[in-house]
């Protein structure tokens, strides 16, 4: 019995050992997916850059954001060139002695009081924009998930998918591509589900 049990481990040794000199086999990378049938299940898909070029509400929305994001550039812009200005001519006055250390220290003062007003400003101004941004896409995403809701109803489409760059879908037919039609449909019918929504 015991030299059944050492001639075993031997052999179990020398296949080990012989096991470990040979390259290991390839491995079959070939998916183990089951072809299925999707029994008439209806699927599309459309792009998200034209909703963002052509859908009319969400157009507006982001001019509206532009046109404010500009003013805000604008104004921190003005700002910063009367600081700038205002260090210009005050420096150019004490270099011509005509400011006492009492108006220089003063001069020193109102330039960090201008420069913290510009910060403030753009910490606040910025914030408020960035909000009105987020809450501005919040609602144009939240039309085009009730209106796909009911494009989809309409059309017995079971899954809309939305395709774009950086999105989940790595390809799709392009016999599915309702881009277009849903566009149409969200462009058509974005004021009655702006009632709903309120």
């Amino acid at each position: 019995m015991k030299s059944l049990i050492v001639s075993a481990s031997i052999l179990g040794i020398s296949l080990f050992t012989s096991c470990g000199e040979k390259p290991a086999p390839k491995k079959d990378t070939t998916p183990k997916v089951a072809v299925r049938s999707l029994g008439g299940l209806k699927i599309a898909y459309y792009s998200n850059d034209s909703i963002k070029a052509n859908f009319a509400y969400f157009v507006k929305e982001e001019g509206i954001i532009k046109k404010k994001q500009k003013a805000f550039e604008t104004e921190v812009e003005r700002r910063t060139k009367a600081y700038e200005a205002f260090i210009t001519k005050k420096d150019a006055e004490a270099r011509g002695g005509l400011l006492s250390q009492n108006e220089i220290a003063q001069v020193q003062q109102r330039a960090q009081e201008m420069q913290n007003q510009i910060m403030q400003y753009q910490q606040t101004e910025g914030a408020k924009i960035e909000e009105l941004a987020m809450k501005s896409l919040e609602t144009v995403n939240k039309k085009i998930e009730a209106l796909g809701k009911k494009y989809c109803e309409k059309h017995q489409i079971d899954i809309l998918l939305m395709h774009g760059a950086g999105g989940q879908i790595n390809y799709i037919n392009d016999r599915m591509d309702v881009t277009t039609e849903f566009v149409n449909f969200l462009n058509e019918n974005q004021a009655q589900i702006e009632k709903e929504l309120n």
